[in-house]
């Protein structure tokens, strides 16, 4: 069961490509083949060039190079990390992709699945800073390469990144408990564990969405376009049986872009605008949900949905 209404794109599906194996640890090179690349130009909302010299470069292990010093806190290996990039390969010098005048791309360095390279090229990096990382076929993409960006089995790539900001994912909702409206599902809710929901007996659903705050936040507010990373647990109105959760998924929790018709339509109209922090109970009709169309075997297009959510933080 999943919560997507159609696959993401532009930095999601850049994301999805940086999660291939995973690996730890790495340090700064000195003297190393990124010293003769060259960065120039560029702005808020337009890449810099990146010049690669002497080409093909090519390295065995991955290598880094601060091109400007920040000021911050070094990132940790549980942060998220969100940033500006211009992706090369070093073999030519070709930008193969960049997010400068887009949304900023999230990392989450605790995934396990993470690009080895990344997660040594962001090792101990300060936010504020500008840095190269060259990262060998065996810590990017490995020996297939990557045809969809235009990465082949020997190339070496060349990430360009702006260590914008870090932040450490809640484990659950922390914030003010709010007593919810009267005559709602009343929610109970273990971390780590699908949350139990009661639906109140002999009453009839709403008929249209409600959203009820458990948990007030005290986080920044959820903007359209930025990923989310929730835990969640829904339900059927009328039997009260979970239908999903990600307390069954591997990694405990769900992530997705919010506000851009990733998810359904209730999601996106009542967690945009909510704390990160925050706890919320959705009463989502089917109209808000999968449509008549409902999504089979579980969910029929008449069935009213019923959704525990933490938002544990926002990028």
């Amino acid at each position: 069961m999943h919560l997507r209404s159609s696959h993401a794109f532009g930095a999601a599906a850049l994301a999805a490509a940086l999660t291939l194996t995973a690996c730890g640890g790495g340090k700064e090179s000195k003297g190393s083949p990124l010293d003769h690349v060259t960065v120039s130009g560029g702005s808020a909302t337009s890449a810099p060039t990146v010049a690669v010299k002497p080409k093909p470069l090519s390295v065995t292990e991955t290598t880094t190079r601060v091109v400007k010093p920040g000021t911050g806190s070094p990132v940790k290996d549980d942060e998220i990390v969100s940033l500006k990039y211009v992706l090369l390969n070093g073999k030519d010098s070709s930008v193969l992709d960049t997010n400068f005048g887009k949304q900023n791309l999230g990392l989450s360095l605790g995934a396990t699945d993470l690009l080895p390279g990344l997660k040594k090229g962001l090792a101990n990096a300060k936010i504020g800073s500008r840095i190269l990382v060259a990262m060998p076929p065996k810590d990017a993409f490995g020996t297939q390469g990557n045809a969809d960006i235009k990465v082949g089995p020997n190339d070496t790539v060349v990430f360009l990144m702006d260590v914008l900001s870090a932040t450490t994912p809640l484990k659950s909702a922390q914030g003010t408990p709010v007593a919810p409206a009267a005559g709602l599902p009343s929610v109970k809710v273990e971390d780590g564990k699908a949350a139990t929901i009661t639906i109140p007996k002999g009453k009839k659903p709403p008929t249209k969405t409600v959203g009820q705050v458990l948990v007030q936040g005290q986080g920044a507010k959820v903007q359209a376009g930025q990923t989310i990373r929730v835990t969640y647990t829904g339900a059927l109105w009328k039997n009260g049986k979970v239908f999903d959760s990600s307390a069954n998924s591997p990694q405990k929790y769900f992530e997705t872009v919010i506000g851009k018709q990733q998810v359904i339509k209730a999601w996106d109209a009542q967690l945009v605008g909510r704390q990160v922090g925050s706890r919320l109970l959705l009463v989502v009709p089917p109209a808000e949900g999968y449509g008549a169309a409902g999504s089979p075997p579980k969910i029929s297009g008449t069935d009213t949905l019923v959704f525990v959510v933490d938002i544990l933080a926002a990028y």
